[in-house]
Order: structure tokens, then C-alpha cells, then sequence
């Protein structure tokens, strides 16, 4: 049986979900749920709708529907929908916000971020290029800490 369905592949972290740490996608990706570290994907990263990244984010598109802090380097187009809130510096070939988005930070779009983007040693977005830490994460602060570490991290001396 041959598989005719052309859509892109994309991975899908839950509402439910809770991850700390890097994490590489070879095509597109969707985060649903709470996220802290960095996010790298050759293809497409989609912050959905009341997903929080306290992240460094890089792609070649990212779309933004939740809230993000950290720096996002977009190397083709980066969209910032009625429901995004962003606090980090903003590196795009092209800016789209809608009415209603909420942005905090520097940002540097069209040709000349295209140029930053490219003249990186990590120009293929193979490898991470983005050397500052995400920011303070915004609104209300959630301990990722898992249930264990926290009982043992009130013993030790």
C-alpha cells in the first residue's frame, strides 16, 4: 500500500506535558504544553495557544499562539498571532503581528537580520545558534522540579 498523504511531519507535545531541556526536530513541531530550555527544528516550530517556553527557540518558520520567553531566531518567517506574548529578542526575514500580540524585547527583521542569521557558524539550523539564555519566564512561574527531587532537596545539608 503506498502512502499518498503529502503533509509535513510534525510532532506534537501535549497540553498535559512538561519538558526541561533541549530538543531537535528534524521537520516541524507543536507545543502544546510547558516547555523551558531550547527548541531547534529545520522545519516549523508552532507555540500553540496557552503553551508557556521559557526557550531559546530557532527554525526556519515559528509561529507563536502561546507565550514564549527567550530569544527566537526565525530564520525564514516569524508570526506572532492576536494571543502571543513574547518577552526576548526577536531575530526574523519577516515579521508578521496581528493585532493583539504582546511583545517585549529587541528585534531585528528583513535583510539584515537575514545576513545575522546566515553569517552564523550554524547557518543550516543543524546545530543550535543562539548563545543567550531564555529570560525570566512570563506571568506566573512554574516549578518543574519533579516531586522526588524536591523531598530530597529539603534534606540535604
Amino acid at each position: 500500500m503506498s502512502n499518498t498523504n503529502t503533509a509535513p511531519e510534525l510532532t506534537v507535545i501535549g497540553p498535559d506535558t512538561r519538558i526541561k531541556g533541549e530538543m531537535f526536530f528534524e521537520k516541524s513541531a507543536r507545543i502544546l504544553g510547558q516547555f523551558e530550555g531550547k527548541i531547534i527544528a529545520q522545519g516549523e516550530v508552532q507555540i500553540g495557544n496557552g503553551a508557556e517556553c521559557n526557550a531559546a527557540v530557532e527554525a526556519q518558520r515559528i509561529v507563536v499562539d502561546g507565550k514564549v520567553s527567550g530569544p527566537i531566531a526565525a530564520h525564514d518567517r516569524l508570526t506572532l498571532t492576536e494571543n502571543a506574548e513574547v518577552q526576548g529578542d526577536i531575530t526574523a526575514g519577516t515579521l508578521v503581528v496581528a493585532e493583539g500580540a504582546s511583545f517585549v524585547g529587541n528585534c531585528t527583521v528583513g535583510p539584515r537580520a537575514q545576513e545575522i542569521l546566515q553569517s552564523s557558524p550554524n547557518a543550516s539550523v543543524t546545530k543550535p545558534t543562539i548563545t543567550t539564555e531564555p529570560k525570566g519566564t512570563i506571568g506566573k512561574t512554574t516549578d518543574l522540579t519533579p516531586p522526588w527531587a524536591q523531598q530530597t532537596a529539603g534534606n540535604v545539608a
